[in-house]
């Protein structure tokens, strides 16, 4: 199995049991090792008393792309923690769009960057992950 496919089958393994993912409407549009892509559209539900979307929202897809990012080897790995920094307001109706991307990677951690945009390229969020494997696998011919 290439690299693209252990970790394009890690994801189908994970999204079938993610319902946060699924049920807030994120789309993974783009795996492979350490790296993912989602988007999500802001609905009204998930405006704030602004009329902004909570940054809860916008930590949940920045942290969900992390998540499959990071899950791209068949290890099951899970967050050691998290920070974001909002750069601008999403609102109702844009559709936002989290690249994970890995930069370090060793023994059992691992340190990933996520950026959020808007679709015309407005960076919304920037957020940082460490991750940490844990036991298990994601597939069971491994």
């Amino acid at each position: 199995m290439t690299p693209t496919e252990l970790a394009k089958a890690c994801a189908d393994a994970m999204w079938s049991d993610d319902n946060a993912t699924a049920h807030l409407g994120m789309v993974l549009s783009d795996v492979d090792a350490g790296v993912a892509v989602m988007t999500m559209e802001i609905r009204s539900s998930m405006a704030n008393g602004h009329g902004m979307c909570h940054g809860g929202y916008i930590f949940t897809l920045a942290d969900s792309a992390f998540a499959f990012a990071c899950n791209t080897y068949g290890d099951r790995v899970v967050a050691a923690g998290a920070q974001i920094n909002f750069l601008a307001p999403a609102l109702v109706g844009d559709v936002l769009t989290a690249r994970a991307q890995e930069v370090y990677r060793a023994g059992r951690s691992g340190l990933y960057d996520v950026q959020v945009t808007r679709a015309d390229g407005t960076r919304i969020a920037e957020f940082r992950g460490n991750s940490r494997t844990i036991r298990g696998h994601h597939l069971k011919t491994e």
